[in-house]
């Protein structure tokens, strides 16, 4: 028993909405993900070389503290006080223990500079911190 009006020359169809409706979910997803994870990419920080870093794909949820030349604390395009990052980190660490916290300083800025970031995130209980570093060039150690 058929119940449905069903001709044998007619072929089943695809409903194309909502597949169409899904592919433009997926593009607005993968846009807005890929833009978020360049903002931190598009400050101009020179990072520096080390003949053992490792290049590794950054985990979702990773915050990247930037330390500019001149010592400008930047987080998601904003400029922060030592006292304005303790009290952001300081949120962040109350709601996601274990939070990664990636800092990366431009090769001239000094060095007390990052050493004071680091020093925020122990008061504020984050442990887990690692430092950008580019992988050395072939050429620089050859020569």
């Amino acid at each position: 028993m058929n119940l449905l009006p069903h001709t044998e020359n007619e072929e089943p169809l695809v409903p194309m909405a909502p597949m169409i409706d899904i592919i433009f979910l997926l593009l607005i997803f993968f846009i807005s993900t890929s833009i978020f994870a360049q903002l931190e990419n598009e400050i101009s920080v020179s990072i520096p070389s080390a003949e053992t870093a490792e290049s590794s794909r950054r985990a979702p949820g990773e915050i990247v503290i930037n330390i500019t030349q001149d010592g400008i604390i930047v987080i998601n395009q904003q400029n922060l006080t030592l006292e304005q990052l303790e009290h952001r980190l300081g949120r962040i660490a109350e709601s996601t223990p274990g939070q990664a916290i990636i800092i990366r300083g431009d090769a001239r800025a000094d060095f007390g500079r990052a050493v004071d970031v680091l020093d925020v995130c122990g008061k504020v209980g984050i442990w887990n911190v690692s430092f950008a570093a580019l992988p050395e060039r072939e050429e620089s150690t050859k020569g």
